[in-house]
């Protein structure tokens, strides 16, 4: 059993994963809150269900998810899972320069495709590569 299980029966299945499971106690301790509030987060008509229980964070888990269960409507609800984008040249310029990501990211805007070319280029770390070795022979 993982987190998404009690997502799905949250919103979908209506199911109590935490009475009547072969082993409750696992259940209980599997259940994440963060996990559940954060994947009920995305929808308009959840967000305040999750607020809700991200403000009583210190109630057990049995009642939080029990809360969820009776409160929210059942509809089927799917979204990807947010993550933070990496963009390799806000690295490279935040080396570059030795400027932090944030600073970086405001500098990415001024500079061209040219100018951020010629940075990975003098960034470029190691010997040459076995085709420019057979050249050189």
């Amino acid at each position: 059993m993982n987190p998404f299980d009690f997502i799905t029966a949250i919103n979908q299945s209506k199911e109590n994963l935490m009475v009547g499971s072969d082993n409750d106690e696992l259940a209980e301790k599997v259940y994440d809150p963060f996990i559940v509030n954060r994947g009920l987060s995305f929808f308009a008509d959840t967000i305040l269900y999750a607020n809700e229980m991200n403000r009583l964070c210190l109630l057990d888990k049995k009642p939080q998810f029990s809360y969820l269960l009776n409160s929210v409507r059942p509809r089927k609800r799917w979204s990807k899972w947010l993550k933070k984008e990496k963009i390799e040249e806000v690295d490279i310029i935040s080396e570059y320069f030795g400027y932090s990501k944030s600073k970086s990211k405001d500098i990415i805007k001024l500079l061209t495709d040219e100018q951020i070319k010629t940075i990975k280029s003098k960034l470029e770390k190691g010997g040459p590569t076995t085709k420019e070795k057979k050249n050189e022979r």
